[in-house]
């Protein structure tokens, strides 16, 4: 959610900074601003607008090489122009952006009222650009510390000083910050999608870190002014991974990338010999898998879901106990850490607050961690030390596609890579390996029936509510199908277990309810059969998904995936409700990147 870009060098800093806003759109905002250093004045252009609207407000005299921007997904006070970002003290002489939420600003605000301070917004982050100001510190970077000492909550900031009009000073508390290194240039930003086009080399800073930036230089320490050295990484990724390549939308164009991302996360990593999936990056022996009593999946929305496949597979495969639950609910509950459990962080941006806030509570306690994450030097891959990454490449639309399969197919590694080692026989071994082999290949050719699955698509379009059903593995994937339908086309979804419909669901099925029955040629076949005979005796519509063939007539209309092993089932019944989705929201005009009200990575809880 929200995104900040900073710049400081020798180009236009205006151009620089609306490019990258331009980069950060896919993360969700509702209203964006700059402030840039023009004449020794920060000249503030801020409305509850797109960036492309920005872009017109900003006038062509607006010139300097050092600047700050920002897009907003507004926490404290409603969408307009006063509570966008850049915000400034009375004076104009500071502008900060900010990523978070300070939590005792109410606090704060209170103090500085009674001082005299008039407030211009309804926003947390105006009270730490008055209280900067404030600040007696002869260096910026002293102010910045100073008033963060007295900050609880979370924060990614950048702050800009008229006194000090060559630097800027960055700060990360649980919120993501990066610098982007060029030639007598520097860049920040909260993602590097902001970044890729001006430079390749990167450093992330850690929680508690802050950094003053120059154009030829930057210095980094701690919040307790102990200095710390950084070390650049280089990206693995272009800017044309940020285009949209021909597809009307990012979701489009991730979806039709599945067969290629998913074959990055399997290269390397099937061992033909042992039967077995290769895992280093999970940094367990055998005799530790061997002492793995519970594992426990721990995610947020499409993550959870995927997390639940992953605790079926590895009940399944490596007969461990094994259980998902949201990271938003963890660790409020006071839950018992066991140090025979081992607990999977699962995070398509590596920076989601709710999962992060789980991996240090898991930490502070002794957990056993892995993350699970689609982010190299993201904040959960660093905090984990071990894990998978998924290799799904950049994922700029907000609804998660690529991710989620990958997610999928990389726990499907898992519980071999844990099956193999405990229970699990050579001979299913074997067939697993070769199942993942042909995945691939199975999603292009759902991909090439991509008009079937349009026209069903827009057969529905117009209903207002709709079910998705399934069992055991496909209970996780009707609820995968269910979001992705609601997150962008608003079409009301509700998932539930196939049996549960008869528990009080059944009662809302009417010729207008569509159900999407999820049914694999598995053990659940025939109760899953049921269940559509159970819809359709109340006059409800059925769309199956499905690898078999169906009873004549059973359900009103009928998607295919190909058949493989059971366990890979939930790869392949995906893909259809992704294109479901995506072109019933084409159909109804929405805005498919973007949908309201979303983020693509949350960075508060």
């Amino acid at each position: 959610m929200c995104g900040l870009v900073g710049y400081v060098g020798h180009r236009d800093a205006a151009e620089v900074l609306l490019e990258g806003l331009h980069r950060l759109e896919y993360r969700g905002y509702d209203s964006t601003g700059m402030a840039v250093l023009s004449k020794n004045k920060a000249k503030v252009v801020k409305a509850a607008v797109r960036v492309a609207e920005l872009r017109e407000l900003v006038p062509d005299k607006l010139t300097g090489g050092i600047g700050i921007a920002h897009t907003r997904w507004a926490t404290h006070g409603e969408p307009t122009d006063a509570n966008a970002h850049p915000h400034t003290d009375t004076t104009g002489r500071i502008s900060v952006v900010h990523n978070g939420i300070i939590e005792n600003a109410e606090v704060l605000r209170a103090k500085l009222a009674a001082e005299g301070v008039e407030f211009s917004s309804e926003t947390d982050t105006e009270v730490l650009a008055h209280l900067i100001a404030r600040s007696q510190a002869e260096r910026l970077e002293d102010a910045v510390r100073e008033v963060l000492s007295d900050v609880e909550g979370t924060y990614g900031i950048v702050v800009l000083d008229t006194r000090f009009p060559q630097e800027l000073v960055v700060a990360r508390q649980g919120s993501p910050v990066v610098l982007g290194i060029g030639n007598d240039e520097m860049f920040i930003a909260s993602d590097v999608a902001a970044l890729v086009r001006f430079t390749q080399q990167v450093v992330y800073l850690d929680d508690g870190e802050l950094a003053t930036v120059r154009a030829g230089e930057y210095r980094t320490s701690r919040l307790d002014r102990s200095t710390v050295a950084k070390t650049p990484t280089t990206l693995a990724m272009s800017v044309e991974d940020y285009d949209r390549g021909g597809h009307e939308t990012f979701l489009h164009k991730e979806i039709h990338e599945q067969p290629a991302a998913l074959d990055r996360a399997l290269r390397g990593r099937l061992d033909e010999r042992f039967s077995t999936a290769r895992l280093g990056g999970v940094g367990l022996d055998a005799r530790e898998v061997r002492s793995i009593r519970r594992v426990k999946f721990l995610g947020s929305g499409s993550s959870y879901y995927a997390g639940q496949i992953g605790a079926t597979l590895v009940e399944e495969l490596a007969r461990i106990p094994a259980d998902a639950e949201p990271s938003s609910e963890f660790r409020y509950r006071n839950p018992v850490i066991d140090p025979d459990t081992l607990y999977i962080a699962v995070s398509q941006s590596g920076e989601t607050a709710d999962t992060l806030a789980a991996v240090a509570e898991l930490k502070r306690k002794g957990g056993r961690l892995l993350g699970v994450v689609n982010v190299v030097g993201s904040a959960i891959a660093r905090e984990c030390g071990s894990g998978l990454f998924l290799h799904a490449g950049p994922e700029v639309s907000v609804a998660a596609t690529k991710s989620f399969t990958n997610m999928a197919a990389s726990f499907v590694l898992l519980a071999l890579h844990l099956g193999r080692v405990r229970d699990l026989g050579l001979a299913d071994g074997r067939r697993l390996v070769e199942g993942l082999r042909r995945l691939p290949d199975q999603l292009s050719e759902i991909l090439a029936a991509e008009d079937a699955v349009r026209e069903v698509a827009h057969k529905y379009a117009e209903a207002r509510h709709m079910f998705f059903v399934g069992r055991v593995r496909g209970y996780p994937v009707a609820r995968e199908g269910a979001q992705k339908l609601k997150e962008i086309s608003y079409i009301h979804a509700e998932a539930y277990q196939s049996a549960e419909l008869k528990h009080g669901p059944l009662a809302l099925i009417n010729p207008e309810m569509p159900s999407v029955v999820v049914i694999p040629a598995d053990e659940t076949f025939g109760k899953n059969l049921a269940t559509i005979e159970e819809i359709k005796a109340r006059g409800g519509p059925v769309i199956a998904v499905t690898n078999t063939e169906l009873p004549a007539g059973l359900a009103d209309d009928v998607l295919f995936v190909p058949r493989n092993e059971v366990q890979l089932d939930p790869v392949l019944l995906g893909i259809p409700l992704q294109l479901f989705a995506h072109h019933i929201a084409e159909k109804l005009g929405r805005d498919i990147d973007r949908p309201r009200n979303l983020a693509k990575s949350l960075t508060v809880e």
